[in-house]
């Protein structure tokens, strides 16, 4: 937990940014991340010297090495230790003519904490803004991994906060109840296909420290842990770097966060690799068959990124692998052969466990879409028996624009520090969506009138379209009458949804 003494003083650093003239967020946490990791390579460096000299032996590990770089600069000035005591103006000489091209050489030389600094510049030209923020990313005591992690994520939600650049992250409250959900376990293999800036993955690594504290003291499991276990993927070069950074800050030595358009490469190498996906992909629309990766079209033959993501987290699984991801509404009800195709392949084909559908201000400001968390596991051969529905109506925080908390912070998310009231629940249904997740077995006898409730499989299939909607199987208690929804309207507004979806796909084929 963040102090208010280190809020105000990332707040300030922020501040010193955009004073400075560096207005862009995302150009922010991208210089933190820079400075941060150039002081994070000295910390190493500290710490190699100091068990060398306590064993009496040579250095195991020597980042700077000893004398000067081609441009007669030493080394030893390359530490953050050492030129953090310089005048502003030679700071910035040193940092911006010789700092920065030896990350770069890191990344060149492909070294573990140097893999993301290829391309790694100082963004801005001010000596004082140099010194001033070194000095204030020096004040903040960051000694122990949960602080650094901590700080870390703080700034990356000034990146939403800022109203720019948002749908990288999604909510880390909504992260937190999907990686419970799903329960991560120290023999997990896990990915995301669309990390941004490792959100899932980070969180996942939280949870298996404190539910599986055993792990990092069994070889085996730790190397697992710190080499093996966390994978993720993006196109973005500023998102990998800083997806990097937030694993490397949060105790993950060596994740594998690597370049990848996941749409339109094949994934022969590691189909079946995962027993693990956590993710929330980027929803743009359509993308040519030309370029879309031909193993994703051989399991549904689409344009639509929504669907091309389903088929591409069945390809990655593992029989037995399960899936937590966040998809737009229409993937739920879509009259497309596709969007039928992919839901009866996890009705049919393999084990859909759940639908819990999400208000539709959880990613406001920078999206009001409807969305749902699909919960599914690959069988390959069926399975599905009921599948559990929940509505969730409130997430703790305003669905307006401003997103404002509506709790106390140790009531907010999907393990708060008490139990919360029947009117604190109203305001933050996540805590009640966990429980009734681990009490699956009575979820049976609710009537279709609560929150969550779970529909037969054989129901589904009887729609003829396997419609997932929720709204489908809810009933409606009213006047101490429960009835459902009269047949004839939903009838007339399947069949308008129906003929837009046939126009708007007649029309992407003109186009």
């Amino acid at each position: 937990m963040l102090t208010g003494t280190i809020r105000s003083q990332v707040d300030q650093i922020w501040n010193a940014f955009w004073s400075g003239g560096v207005s862009n967020p995302l150009s922010v946490i991208e210089q933190l991340t820079f400075l941060m990791f150039i002081k994070r390579l000295d910390d190493l460096h500290t710490l190699a010297e100091r068990k060398a000299e306590d064993l009496g032996t040579p250095m195991e590990r020597r980042i700077f090495p000893e004398g000067k770089d081609d441009k007669g600069e030493a080394y030893s000035n390359m530490r953050w230790s050492q030129f953090k005591h310089f005048e502003a103006r030679e700071m910035m000489r040193i940092v911006d003519e010789h700092v920065f091209p030896f990350l770069r050489q890191l990344g060149e030389e492909g070294s573990s904490y140097g893999t993301h600094m290829k391309d790694a510049r100082l963004g801005f030209s001010n000596p004082n803004l140099l010194a001033k923020v070194v000095q204030m990313l020096d004040d903040i005591a960051m000694d122990d991994r949960d602080t650094k992690g901590d700080v870390y994520e703080y700034m990356l939600g000034k990146i939403a906060s800022a109203g720019a650049n948002g749908q990288f992250r999604t909510p880390r409250h909504i992260i937190q109840l999907m990686v419970h959900i799903m329960a991560p376990t120290p023999t997990d293999t896990i990915c995301d296909p669309a990390a941004g800036t490792s959100g899932f993955l980070v969180q996942a690594g939280e949870y298996l420290r404190q539910n599986h504290p055993q792990m990092l003291r069994n070889a085996e499991q730790r190397d697992h842990f710190h080499n093996h276990m966390f994978h993720g993927f993006d196109f973005d070069s500023t998102m990998l770097r800083i997806g990097a950074m937030n694993m490397t800050l949060h105790g993950i030595e060596n994740p594998d966060i690597s370049y990848r358009d996941s749409l339109a490469e094949e994934h022969g190498a590691d189909a079946g690799a995962y027993s693990l996906i956590l993710a929330n992909p980027p929803f743009a629309g359509s993308l040519d068959y030309d370029t879309t990766a031909k193993d994703l079209l051989k399991i549904v033959k689409t344009k639509k990124t929504e669907l091309l993501f389903m088929g591409l987290f069945l390809r990655l699984l593992r029989t037995g692998g399960r899936a937590a991801v966040v998809v737009p509404d229409g993937v739920l009800f879509g009259s497309s052969r596709a969007h039928k195709d992919i839901r009866k392949m996890l009705v049919e084909d393999h084990k859909l466990d759940a639908i819990i559908k999400l208000p539709s201000g959880v990613f406001r400001p920078y999206a009001g879409v409807s969305c749902a968390i699909v919960l599914f596991t690959k069988t390959g051969v069926g399975g599905t028996g009921d599948v559990w529905f929940y509505d969730m109506t409130a997430d703790g925080y305003s669905l307006d624009d401003k997103r404002t908390a509506l709790l106390d912070e140790d009531r907010i998310g999907a393990t708060p520090a008490a139990t919360l009231s029947a009117e604190e629940h109203a305001k933050n249904n996540l805590p009640d969506i966990l429980a009734r997740w681990g009490a699956l077995a009575q979820e049976g006898a609710r009537p279709r009138t609560a929150q969550s409730f779970t529909v037969p499989a054989a129901e589904i299939i009887a729609t003829g379209s396997w419609d997932l909607s929720l709204n489908r199987y809810k009933e409606i208690e009213h006047a101490d009458v429960t009835h459902a929804a009269p047949a004839d309207i939903i009838a007339e507004l399947r069949a308008l949804e129906a003929e837009i979806a046939e126009g708007l796909e007649k029309l992407e084929g003109m186009l």
